[in-house]
């Protein structure tokens, strides 16, 4: 698989992200860091616990993250858990389709990842 075929897969910008980063290993590098990060761990776990303001970070992270990767979809959805922790500063039933749109956009994103990366 192609680095643009990968942006294909996740739904990403990879017309943006060249322009950004200017190479295919360049941006398959900066790619494997979203693997390796841990951000949608403690994102998965401080929702667990109930705990909103490192939920809210981890949110934040992953926001950031996917719009310097130009990770379009799951940075979306990414950006509204984000903007719901920030305005509702709690964990509860309403937020949790929200929950559920950025593990599948997180997992959507990391097979491709990966996939790219065998």
């Amino acid at each position: 698989m192609t680095v643009q075929e990968c942006y294909e897969a996740f739904e990403g910008n990879y017309q943006e992200v060249v322009s950004r980063l200017r190479t295919d290993e360049r941006i398959a590098r900066f790619l494997q860091k979203v693997v390796d990060d841990g951000s949608y761990k403690l994102l998965c776990d401080s929702i667990e616990t109930n705990n909103v303001d490192e939920a809210f970070r981890a949110a934040h992270t992953l926001k950031g993250v996917c719009g310097n990767l130009s990770i379009t979809k799951f940075g979306e959805s990414s950006s509204a858990l984000c903007e719901f922790l920030r305005e509702k500063r709690v964990i509860n039933d309403e937020m949790m389709p929200m929950f559920e749109k950025v593990k599948q956009d997180y997992a959507l994103t990391i097979n491709a990842i990966k996939q790219l990366n065998s």
